[in-house]
């Protein structure tokens, strides 16, 4: 079984000055999670490597990064899900989290839980030792000035959806060499949104989901659309019934947009070995590896290569 990793960056309208680092990041974060792969790792820890990655680089909307509520704080939702046993973590609305995807998975693995939110997800993280970090080492220069700009909620966050500027969600998926899937999500939400307001990011099914019999898929755009058209499962249903990984991601996205004017993206990869990358906004960094080619790409239907570095 050849391995591959697929990430994103974010779907959304990725400005000019951003778009370099942006693939740039992906290219990297694909490499960090295809290492893991190479050295015999499993999808799970692939991805949690590949957005961890993705989490420590400023240039995105998770960890170090993430946008801001209407109180200038950040709130970060994470999701991992395995795709062998289905077993799945995530978090919402945490604080003073630089790496929530690794939160998700301590979720996952020690305790009979699915979900934990805000007050509650922090205690576990302390009760396990997870060091917490002072808000303002995960804000940048750039989204405080952007948060600034914006700080109401009708202003902010209507205007950022309806234009697709939402700074968006980063996420990964791996097929491992024994053929199992798994997918990560993470986000800071969308910039000046309600304290407390959760997307998709942290629902299974919607921000993510993964099963071996059919693939793993990890979603990126405007949260509550994908919440509504459940786009994560909505993409593999079109996959269990024949369709092929990329028409299925192209039909879902044009369902979500058709049915509840939302834009977004998404990464899939199927246990046969297909991944896509595909989104109805402006623009989405994304990056994938497969037989030691690195394929990625920004704008829509856009899909360049390279031969990988060896690490």
């Amino acid at each position: 079984m050849s391995a591959i990793i697929a990430v994103h960056g974010g779907a959304w309208a990725i400005p000019d000055e951003l778009a370099k680092a942006s693939v740039d990041g992906v290219k990297s974060a694909a490499g960090e999670g295809f290492s893991v792969l190479k050295r015999g790792g499993s999808a799970l820890d692939a991805v949690e490597a590949a957005v961890r990655a993705l989490e420590d680089n400023t240039v995105f909307n998770a960890g170090h990064g993430a946008t801001l509520n209407t109180d200038g704080e950040v709130e970060a939702d994470s999701i991992i899900m395995d795709g062998r046993t289905l077993a799945c973590g995530a978090v919402s609305s945490i604080k003073n989290i630089a790496n929530p995807v690794s939160l998700a998975r301590a979720v996952m693995e020690k305790t009979p839980h699915v979900i934990l939110t805000a007050e509650g997800a922090n205690r576990f993280a302390q009760s396990i030792g997870i060091s917490t970090v002072p808000s303002e080492t995960l804000v940048t220069e750039y989204e405080r000035r952007e948060w600034e700009k914006h700080k109401t909620y009708l202003t902010g966050v209507m205007e950022e959806f309806n234009t697709k500027w939402a700074h968006d969600t980063v996420g990964a998926v791996a097929l491992d060499c024994a053929g199992n899937v798994a997918c990560a999500t993470s986000t800071g939400g969308i910039r000046n949104k309600m304290v407390g307001r959760v997307g998709d990011t942290a629902a299974p099914g919607c921000g993510g989901y993964a099963d071996n019999h059919t693939g793993a898929v990890s979603c990126t755009g405007h949260g509550e659309s994908i919440l509504k058209v459940t786009l994560a499962r909505l993409i593999l249903s079109h996959i269990e019934q024949g369709k092929s990984v990329t028409d299925a991601t192209q039909l879902s996205l044009q369902h979500m947009e058709n049915r509840v004017q939302g834009a977004g993206g998404a990464i899939v990869v199927s246990p046969s070995g297909q991944w896509a990358a595909a989104c109805t906004t402006e623009r989405m960094a994304w990056a994938a590896v497969q037989n030691g080619v690195l394929w990625y790409g920004i704008e829509p239907n856009e899909k360049l290569k390279e031969q990988l570095s060896q690490q």
